[in-house]
């Protein structure tokens, strides 16, 4: 008796679950009773858009692939070598001056400008203010300004720094003082802090204010020099710093002198 007991209560449990799950079944069934196009509908959709998904994908990246090809070409434009040029055998073409390298150059990166989207559009408008510094320098550097202010990060660094080196080498040193000190602030790992700060002190000592200038090249190796990794060990000193170290110990021996020690470096 017991044992039948059991074996029965199993049995109703079994048909207790299986008239839930068939309950459960039947109110699902009267839900969706007349709606069946509607839910076809809905996954045709669903996957309507997956399909358009997929193949905005593959043309984005075919059309990045597209601008990086045409950026290319115009950049080996850009540096292609001089008729004058020592080098025997150009892989290239050749250009008889910097002025119709910089003319045809202009005219590869207004082609990628006009028809690609950013970031290749801003490092084309880039590259159009560099050579245009050949052609038209006052337009070049308005062209350079304009990039500074770009919200592309890496590239409106690269054009501050070369506004404040047009600036610099025309000798218009209180405006190249004023772009590297807005690209210092940046913080841009592109252009970093230290090598804003290196042309801004060699701008100072151009200037002969030898205390600015040792002031901020001391600042650059210190800090240099006392920071630590994430794994707490000396941090890998900058090619920046150490030449702001021998700027420094040229111009100002003393307080050169006052600098922490350089950690060693781990063999």
């Amino acid at each position: 008796m017991a044992k039948y007991k059991k074996k029965r209560a199993r049995e109703l449990q079994h048909d207790r679950f299986r008239d839930t799950a068939m309950n459960l079944l039947d109110r699902v069934g009267n839900a969706l009773e007349g709606k069946g196009r509607t839910i076809l509908y809905g996954l045709g959709g669903v996957l309507l858009a997956l399909i358009l998904v997929v193949l905005f994908i593959k043309w984005n990246a075919r059309k990045s692939d597209e601008a990086r090809q045409a950026l290319g070409r115009a950049i080996d434009i850009s540096t292609a070598s001089l008729a004058t040029s020592i080098d025997p055998n150009p892989s290239g073409p050749t250009f008889a001056s910097d002025l119709d390298r910089s003319k045809r150059a202009i005219e590869e990166f207004e082609k990628v400008a006009a028809k690609y989207g950013d970031p290749y559009r801003t490092e084309a408008r880039y590259f159009i203010a560099t050579n245009r510094l050949t052609i038209d320098r006052p337009k070049g550097m308005a062209e350079l300004a304009e990039v500074g202010n770009s919200k592309i990060p890496e590239i409106a660094a690269l054009a501050k720094f070369a506004l404040g080196q047009a600036k610099e080498s025309d000798g218009k040193l209180d405006e190249a003082i004023q772009v590297y000190t807005d690209l210092a602030k940046m913080n841009s790992p592109t252009v970093s802090p230290d090598t804003a700060n290196l042309r801004l002190a060699k701008v100072y000592e151009k200037q002969g204010k030898k205390k600015e200038a040792t002031d901020l090249l001391f600042n650059i190796v210190d800090a240099s020099r006392k920071a630590k990794g994430k794994d707490d060990k000396p941090a890998p000193i900058s090619s920046a710093a150490r030449e702001a170290a021998t700027q420094l110990q040229k111009l100002d021996p003393d307080r050169y002198a006052l600098l922490p020690p350089e950690a060693p470096t781990l063999g």
